[in-house]
């Protein structure tokens, strides 16, 4: 993806670690269970435990991308990185209940200038859906859409 990028043969990737029902395990996270099954914890805490190196591996894939992009530079001297926004997140905020409120994400790059980083912004509890983040991203590439799904708005503080 990076050399991709670095090439400019795309603009725009997308990785899908697995699907939400699979059975796939990641023996490199330090845990052979399946993945969907060990998301429903059961709020048991050595099952939490599991399940959270499953998502700490998955981060860690994510930190390789953004090492590579920050290393290499642009003509302008910026990383590819510095030009890109990367978006990292679920579809649930509690997967063991299938809830799909509280959603966390991870921004991650400058969006040529347009993202302030090394902040962590917080929403009112289940009223902000993952709708109006999207809407919010869009809007900085100058995509400026009424709604996506079940937004409600745009994000304050993002840009």
């Amino acid at each position: 993806m990076a050399l991709a990028f670095q090439a400019d043969i795309t603009r725009v990737a997308a990785v899908l670690y697995a699907r939400d029902l699979t059975a796939r395990t990641y023996p490199m996270s330090g845990d052979n269970r399946p993945f969907h099954g060990e998301s429903h914890h059961a709020e048991d805490p050595a099952r939490i435990a599991n399940y959270a190196k499953i998502n700490r591996y998955h981060v860690q894939c994510l930190a390789y991308l953004v090492d590579k992009l920050a290393k290499c530079k642009e003509a302008d001297g910026n990383s590819i990185l510095d030009h890109s926004l990367i978006l990292y997140g679920t579809n649930m905020g509690d997967s063991n209940q299938h809830l799909h409120y509280d959603v966390p994400h991870i921004l991650v790059g400058g969006a040529s200038g347009q993202l302030k980083g090394n902040r962590h912004l917080h929403y009112p509890s289940r009223t902000v859906t993952t709708g109006n983040l999207l809407l919010s991203v869009l809007d900085l590439y100058g995509i400026h859409q009424d709604k996506i799904g079940d937004s409600t708005g745009r994000l304050s503080g993002l840009a």
